[in-house]
This record gives structure tokens, sequence and C-alpha cells, in this order.
């Protein structure tokens, strides 16, 4: 008894002092409601962003976003609505059900359904994104093909040199993407450049490479293994720097290797809508000297002459080197495949 009466006494002392502790004890300072939503935005944004998969457009910008992604949408969407014709909204219909409510598991597939209906009517045709690169926006589109309305566009710019936009610079379209690896890529492009370059087809083409934010990737060996898959695809495909058919794009951010092939990039000024909607000065500039002295006339043609004969002797030099690296990436590839 005298044992019992002494373990109470004990776990009463014990209970108090743990209260007295919890009373004393500061509290843990509460968290602002701020903190709970940056959060979530935060969460929210790094699901908006460009992935591997994704369709859409990179434009680069002068240092103002937001006034090029409005300035896009309104471009997109006027020329799209000529191509494919106004965008179409799907409206799920507010029919009620008659069928008996008790049936839990058809009521949870019908909400199931609802949720996804809403979901899909949200998507629109061009989506702004988080490029992960500054002053580059990403727009994803659905149910567009990338390459025929940028192509579209500048055609248009090109032919009435109206200029629609300031902030935009370069409008590239992104027909398709993969992770940023030498591992992935070479695999990635051998199933996609087939359409234009897998034997019977074949044509002139050049590589562009641009990368951002990526620092594991080396440009000489991504444009030594493109060109070795488009050698592979058929070895009558030929560099020309000065005026190929095709032009491949391959634009690398963060961990996502951006590509398209594209016509005319020389034509339209390497797609920048700056650029394809000025004035052909230079020819008017040429008149004007034709109608100065034969002097100033030599002085000039000479002078062009010089500067086509250093451009074309660069453009042979750097041809040389592109299909070099061909050479080496087809010997590369098929080394891969005798190891495999």
């Amino acid at each position: 008894m005298f044992v019992l009466i002494v373990l109470q006494n004990v776990l009463r002392v014990s209970a108090s002092n743990t209260l007295l502790a919890m009373a004393t004890e500061p509290r843990a300072k509460k968290r602002n409601k701020s903190a709970y939503v940056g959060h979530a935005a935060k969460k929210h944004r790094g699901s908006r962003e460009l992935e591997v998969g994704m369709q859409g457009l990179l434009i680069t910008c002068n240092m103002n976003e937001k006034k090029c992604t409005a300035e896009a949408y309104s471009l997109l969407n006027e020329y799209a609505d000529q191509l494919y014709g106004p965008e179409k909204f799907v409206e799920e219909p507010n029919s009620e059900d008659e069928e008996d409510d008790d049936d839990a598991e058809a009521a949870l597939e019908k909400e199931v359904k609802q949720i996804h209906t809403s979901t899909q009517s949200r998507l629109r045709r061009f989506q702004a994104l988080d490029s992960g690169a500054n002053n580059v926006v990403f727009i994803r589109t659905l149910n567009i093909e990338p390459d025929k309305l940028v192509h579209y566009i500048l055609k248009d710019l090109y032919a009435t040199k109206k200029k629609k936009t300031r902030a935009i610079l370069r409008m590239l379209p992104v027909s398709g993407s993969c992770k940023a690896f030498m591992e992935e890529i070479p695999k990635y492009f051998e199933t996609f450049l087939e359409p234009w370059f897998k034997a019977p087809k074949k044509a002139t083409f050049q590589i562009v490479y641009k990368a951002r934010n990526n620092s594991h990737m080396s440009r000489d060996d991504v444009i030594r293994a493109l060109a070795g898959v488009v050698i592979n695809l058929n070895p009558e495909n030929k560099v020309d720097l000065n005026n190929p058919e095709y032009t491949i794009i391959v634009e690398i951010i963060k961990g996502v290797c951006c590509v398209s092939v594209v016509q005319d990039y020389i034509l339209f000024r390497k797609y920048n809508l700056q650029e394809v909607a000025k004035n052909d000065i230079e020819g008017k500039l040429k008149k004007t000297i034709c109608a100065l002295p034969s002097e100033n006339d030599n002085c000039q043609e000479s002078k062009e002459s010089s500067d086509a004969k250093e451009a074309k002797t660069k453009g042979g030099q750097d041809e040389q080197e592109l299909e070099h690296s061909a050479g080496n990436g087809k010997e590369n590839l098929q080394e891969q495949e005798s190891g495999e």
C-alpha cells in the first residue's frame, strides 16, 4: 500500500513538471499565410514550364517578356485563324442524369469524367510556359504544326513588309523535343529527321545550334553527331551554308533539347520578325550609287566583290569542317552500332 501511494505521488510530480515545461516553453512561431500561398504558387509555376515531348514556339524578346507574350498571342491567333480557322472550345452540356444516385461507383466515375472534361476544355491552342531562360518565351501549341505556322507568318511579313510586333525578335518553331544528353539526342534524331533526309529523299542542309543555361553539352559534339545522323540516313545529303534547302535548328535550354527543320532560314533573316519586315534598303542604296560617277562605281563594285569572295571563302571553310564532322559522326554511329 505504501509503495502505491509513493508511485502515485511520483506520477503527479512528473505530470506537473511536464505541464509546467509546456507552459513555459516558447511557442513555435506561427507561419504566415503567405508562406503557404508562395509555396503553392511556386509549385504551380514549376508545373507550367517547358518539358520534354512538347511542341510549340521559342520566341526571343528584348527585355520585355510580358509584352512579348501579349504580342505573340495576338500574332499567332491572327494567322492561325487564317490557316486553321477560329479556335473552338468544347463545352460539356449540363444535363442531369436520371439514373439512381445511390450507385456510388457510377457517381464517382461521372465526377472524374467531368473533371477531366473541364481540364481539357481549359487547354488552349496557344499557352505560354516558362522557357527556363531569360528573354525567351515558350508558347506550347496544341493541334498546330509549329513549323508550318511560323513559315506562313514570315512569308507574309516578307511579302508585305508590315511590322506587326515590337518586342518579339526571333520566332523559332519547336517540332520536337528530347532530353539534352548525348546518349539521347542521336537516337531521337534518327527517327525525327527521317521525313526530310531518309533515302530516297535527299537535300542540302545546315545545322544551327544554341544552348542556354546548359554547360554539360558540347556544341561540336552535338553538331558532329547530328551531321552524322543526316549523312547516315542518305549519303547524298550535302552540307550547304549559303543556300540550304533545310536548316536544322537545335535549341538547348537546361535539360531540354528543342529541334525543328525549317525552310528559307537565310531568306527570312534567321526567322527574325524585325529584320524580315524591313524594306530592302541595300537595293535603294545600290540604285543611288549607280547614278554616281564611274570611279565610285568601280570602288563599290570592287568592295562588293571582295566582300563576296571573303564570305564565299569563309562559307567554304565552314562547309568543309561540317562535312568532316559529318564523316566523323557517321563513323562514330557505325562504331556504336557494331559495338551493340
